[in-house]
């Protein structure tokens, strides 16, 4: 068994630490050894350096990349210790490069959304007090080279694993109804996931690109069992969905790295999303580098990013069938222009060609009503009764919208008696529950242009001690100014909804001084709000 790592924090003594091929070690940066049995934890060497190479290490940070395998790694020395990553951001996965704003040249910035890493802390400081990168433990061989070892827990799917059953053609049938929404038939039961059928997500920013298929009521009220994948409104907890019957169905959907990128190899189908877009970042910022270029630059290259990542992803995995889905909406509302045009979202025919260029995975490019009977697929792709295609003439996109009565709904909170007084604002700050945060938010009430409101509030509000001064205070604090289409700010405040409804649906505006992504805020409002809406009516019968 291998060594445990030097310290607690996985640092490396230079001189000391022999782990050698005495423990199994190999020289290339293949896999390593499982330590016993199957279900036991396995130790993966990601990286060899030669004395040579571990002799010219300087002092600070250093980028590597394992030729073989073509994975990038960070080691961060400090005169006789070693710290060491994987080069790949916690957030999306992107590559870190050297921060040139960082005189002390301890930390790295991520080419995708700029946040930047402390190498020397392994901590995250933009966002700040946010999350911790996952060590790699360095190790010694006896002839002072160097190894990078990855220690992985056991995968669960492989504890007990099953023999394939055998499989009646029917037995098995995956249908389609509408973005990230699948009628699941096993045998004589039924599960449908993530029903977004009807009316739109995140307040009224999302709207459904295909029409669901007309039985879609009656498939929802036959259904033993209705999955909701994640709190967000286009799915009605995050974690990948999997079923086995000894034929495993993976079903990823919005999990950007879901088990920290370890996932079941060779399963039967693997379904994930394709789209992106599913952010108001860049669309919804300005000042500063958000200039109209830059934005339509970075949505270029994020979506070819996704693209290439998800058909990797598929080519490592090796699924016999893979379905791209949960991308198939659209910013439809006519006040939302703006965000349909700029905010492109990949083609799902696209990446399943990209797939079929590098792999053997049959790919499935669902239409609303189609069916996949898997039994039938698995033995025989070709057959023409493995993929049911709903009838012709079948309408697949909408082409109309019913926004009236979602609207309606929407705009009646703007003349609720609530925000006749003023003092709502200090109320729904104090149930919200943040503070002790050195920010300081503008929030701004506009009407569908994003134009200050008629009568609408414009107010500040200090995190640090939760006071809502006139002025921004004279200390060194950051700033964040959100311009909010005031139906749905008055909507999400009134209901005591999360702040995906604003952000993720694109009814905000935004600019930030410096420009560091506020994790802490951000969470704390997007995913920990009480769970009971403010107590509005004690607070009127207080104000009257």
């Amino acid at each position: 068994m291998s060594k445990a790592p030097a310290a607690e924090g996985r640092y490396c003594p230079l001189s000391g630490a022999q782990w050698g091929r005495a423990h199994g070690a190999g020289r290339g940066g293949g896999r390593g050894r499982r330590l016993g049995r199957s279900i036991e934890q396995t130790t993966e060497i990601l990286l060899h350096l030669s004395p040579i190479e571990v002799a010219n290490l300087k002092e600070g940070i250093n980028f590597f990349r394992n030729k073989n395998t073509g994975k990038d790694y960070i080691l961060y020395k400090n005169k006789n210790h070693l710290r060491a990553c994987k080069n790949m951001c916690k957030h999306q996965g992107g590559l870190f490069i050297k921060d040139i704003e960082d005189l002390d040249g301890r930390s790295v910035r991520c080419t995708k959304h700029n946040w930047k890493l402390d190498v020397s802390t392994m901590k995250y400081i933009n966002p700040p007090s946010s999350f911790c990168q996952d060590e790699l433990v360095v190790e010694m061989d006896e002839e002072n080279g160097l190894l990078l070892l990855e220690l992985n827990p056991p995968n669960p799917w492989d504890s007990e694993p099953r023999a394939p059953e055998h499989l009646a053609f029917g037995e098995v049938q995956i249908t389609y109804l509408a973005h990230a929404c699948m009628d699941l038939k096993l045998g004589d039961k039924r599960m449908v996931f993530d029903p977004w059928l009807i009316g739109p997500a995140f307040a009224r920013g999302w709207w459904l690109l295909h029409e669901p298929p007309s039985d879609w009521l009656e498939k929802l009220c036959q259904a033993d069992l209705i999955y909701i994948s994640h709190m967000h409104s286009d799915h009605l907890r995050l974690m990948p969905l999997y079923f086995s019957i000894g034929h495993k169905i993976l079903n990823t959907v919005d999990c950007t790295r879901p088990n920290g990128g370890r996932l079941p190899e060779k399963v039967a189908l693997m379904m994930s999303d394709f789209a992106g877009g599913a952010s108001g970042f860049p669309m919804t910022f300005s000042g500063g580098k958000f200039t109209e270029e830059w934005k339509a630059e970075f949505i270029k290259t994020e979506r070819k990013k996704l693209l290439n990542y998800k058909a990797r992803l598929v080519k490592d995995l090796q699924p016999r069938i893979y379905c791209p889905f949960a991308g198939y909406f659209v910013e439809s509302h006519p006040s939302d222009k703006y965000i349909k045009e700029t905010n492109i979202k990949n083609d799902p025919n696209e990446l399943n060609n990209l797939i079929k260029k590098n792999s053997d995975v049959i790919t499935w490019t669902p239409r609303p009503g189609a069916t996949l009977d898997l039994s039938r697929m698995l033995k025989d792709p070709t057959d023409s009764k493995g993929i049911i295609e709903p009838p012709n003439g079948t309408k697949i996109y909408k082409d109309s919208w019913d926004f009236g009565p979602y609207l309606k709904v929407l705009n009646a909170a703007v003349e609720d008696e609530i925000f006749l007084h003023s003092s709502w604002i200090k109320e729904y700050f104090t149930w919200a529950g943040f503070k002790d945060y050195n920010l300081v938010v503008r929030m701004i009430e506009t009407n569908e242009d994003f134009s200050p409101f008629p009568g609408g509030y414009d107010y500040l509000v200090d995190f640090l001690d939760l006071s809502f001064p006139k002025e921004r205070p004279s200390r060194e604090h950051s700033y964040e100014e959100i311009r909010s289409r005031v139906d749905v700010i008055r909507y999400v405040v009134k209901n005591g909804l999360l702040w995906d409804d604003l952000y993720i649906g694109f009814q905000t505006r935004l600019q930030r001084d410096p420009d560091i992504y506020h994790h802490l805020f951000w969470n704390h409002f997007q995913i920990k709000l009480p769970l009971m809406p403010p107590n509005w009516r004690s607070f009127l019968m207080h104000c009257g």
